[in-house]
């Protein structure tokens, strides 16, 4: 038997709505989301959540203001919202609001006078304001608005936040501007900041066009000079980043991008357009990257290896200059080599640095060459030779045994050559790809050592860019010697520009830092996390700044010269772009290009 019920009329609408209302109850809107856990409002501040906020607002300027004061506090490296409200008001209602303030300040300068009172300075200045903002106005040359600027900030804990408090008082009473907290008003103070566009505080100062103009907040400086190759192009305002490196104090500069993120492509730009600004450039590529370059410029590559046709002699002197002397030149190359030997033997003892300073002297002294021999007739020794004289020296075994690598072993016809490389040319390049990985320091070295002796026989403008230079900095001798071409190649015309990848390996080095601190232009591209945080060090880069470097996109990074920099985009031309890419997929099409453009020839 069962039991029924009859539900009335009103039940069942109650039991149908019953569901809706408990789904749009659950229902979470962008509100829910973005809205804090907490509230809590007090006359001096918010607590939203476990942040806690204070708002200003200015409540006074001085009678000038100078162009881009607020840059300061924009640019502070805090958390904080600024709102500027710009409120225009009728020029007829402000004319005569003027005429009656202006029949009060001359009436007080004239009861002044009647009394014989001394004229009040304030008053006179006034009075003089007040006229020239007024025939401005009346020209139209100026308009006059209500302006408000309010600020908050936010912090964790009290004494965060009463120390930003603290700088930014600081910044704008320095510059004569005060700020007052918005006491009991926090609530309309915080929500006047929000992107909502309501004005809710209402504390407005009149300022008229020129000191408005001061308060713009999206100011960026132009970073660029009146002559130079472009660099870039400056991604706060799409100005153009122009430079002639060889205007600055010294021509060197240092790029640290990780693979991928343009380094090279900028680098071939750079060398692109200073050939056509009549500079010899000569570059030590790693991998092979520049030789098309060379090819489609006129320049020459050389492909230096065991089986390479191409042999540089370490033991080659240049010729003196008027002002040096013989003896100096020869004492200078001897202590270069014998840096040469510390890097290829991995190390030297003392009584074995000796040993080989030494046997160097008597080794040119076998060819006859002395301290006060005409070098520009001369036939330099091998590396045979100073093998040779080593083996008659006396605690020398353990040396020649490894020399004997490089003169019949394995090694044998790297350095036991005469050179055969002629460095003039407009664009030099010195291909490293196929030298085994344990001698491309020494080969870098042997290069750079190469290239020094005839920078400074022959003076001219010249551009030396040295790519993966942490390949150098894994020997104190090598990356001593870049040091010293980076500290002394302005003498003789040299603008050094070193590129790495490995910033650890390249900043490691005691000479690293050095290399940085003597480079005027300074350039940092899209970086690895694990690398970042030692160039926000070293740069001084603000969190903002280190999030750009790690999500750049290709050529895109920070260029500095000097004390300033800017964010800067690298661009080329289509024309520059097929010349210089490394991009396999556009190398590939052009490969494909010109093999199609020869069989047509063919036929």
């Amino acid at each position: 038997m069962g039991f029924f019920s009859k539900k009335t009329k009103k039940e069942d609408q109650l039991t149908s709505f019953l569901p809706q209302e408990i789904y749009d109850a659950g229902v979470l809107e962008l509100q829910d989301i973005i809205a804090p856990s907490a509230l809590s409002i007090s006359p001096k501040e918010l607590n939203l959540g476990e942040k806690i906020v204070r708002s200003f607002f200015i409540i006074s300027y001085p009678r000038f203001l100078s162009e881009s004061w607020f840059a300061p506090i924009i640019n502070l490296d805090k958390v904080f919202n600024v709102s500027i409200f710009i409120h225009p008001i009728e020029t007829a209602k402000v004319l005569r609001q003027f005429q009656k303030k202006v029949a009060e300040v001359q009436s007080q300068i004239n009861a002044r006078e009647s009394k014989g009172l001394v004229r009040d300075p304030m008053l006179d200045t006034a009075y003089q304001d007040l006229e020239s903002l007024r025939d401005n106005l009346q020209q139209a040359q100026e308009k006059l608005f209500d302006v408000g600027l309010y600020i908050s900030i936010f912090g964790d804990t009290d004494d965060e936040i009463n120390k930003l408090e603290s700088e930014i008082k600081s910044i704008l009473e320095a510059k004569m501007v005060y700020m007052k907290p918005a006491l009991f008003q926090q609530e309309q103070g915080y929500k006047s900041v929000l992107p909502i566009a309501d004005d809710m505080l209402a504390v407005h100062s009149k300022l008229n066009s020129a000191p408005l103009s001061s308060l713009f907040p999206f100011v960026s400086f132009d970073l660029t000079s009146d002559r130079g190759i472009l660099y870039g192009i400056n991604r706060h305002n799409a100005s153009l980043v122009l430079f002639d490196r060889f205007s600055l104090e010294n021509y060197n500069s240092i790029t640290f991008a990780k693979s991928g993120s343009g380094k090279s492509f900028m680098t071939k730009l750079e060398i692109l357009r200073s050939l056509m600004f009549d500079t010899d450039v000569i570059v030590i590529d790693p991998e092979k990257e520049y030789e098309f370059l060379a090819e489609a410029t006129g320049g020459k590559s050389f492909g230096i290896s065991l089986n390479s046709d191409s042999h540089i002699n370490p033991f080659d002197l240049p010729i003196p200059k008027e002002d040096e002397s013989p003896a100096d030149v020869l004492r200078s190359n001897i202590i270069n080599l014998v840096g040469l030997f510390r890097v290829m033997f991995g190390g030297l003892t003392q009584e074995e640095d000796a040993i080989i300073d030494r046997a160097l002297a008597e080794t040119y002294a076998l060819k006859d060459i002395s301290p006060e021999s005409d070098f520009a007739n001369i036939e330099p020794p091998l590396l045979s030779d100073f093998e040779l004289v080593l083996s008659g020296m006396e605690g020398a075994e353990g040396l020649v045994q490894k020399l004997s690598k490089y003169t019949r072993g394995t090694w044998a016809g790297f350095l036991n050559r005469p050179t055969n490389v002629d460095i003039n040319h407009k664009f030099v390049v010195f291909s490293i790809r196929d030298m085994e990985e344990e001698l491309k320091t020494v080969a870098m070295y042997l290069i750079t050592h190469h290239i020094w002796n005839e920078v400074k026989r022959n003076i001219k403008k010249r551009l030396l860019v040295v790519d993966e230079a942490w390949i150098m900095m894994k020997s104190d001798d090598a990356a001593s010697f870049l040091f010293g071409m980076a500290k002394r190649g302005r003498k003789y015309y040299l603008g050094l520009a070193t590129i790495t990848q490995d910033v650890e390996d390249f900043l490691r080095s005691p000479y690293g830092q050095a290399i940085v601190t003597n480079s005027s232009i300074q350039i940092l591209l899209k970086q690895s996390p694990t690398a970042v945080d030692n160039l926000q060090k070293i740069f001084n880069l603000t969190e903002e700044e280190k999030y750009l470097l790690l999500e750049s996109d290709v050529g895109e990074g920070i260029f500095f010269v000097g004390l300033k920099h800017v964010a800067i985009k690298v661009i080329a031309s289509y024309t520059e772009e097929q010349i210089i890419t490394s991009d396999p997929s556009q190398l590939l099409a052009i490969k494909r290009a010109k093999e199609e453009l020869k069989m047509t020839q063919g036929f």
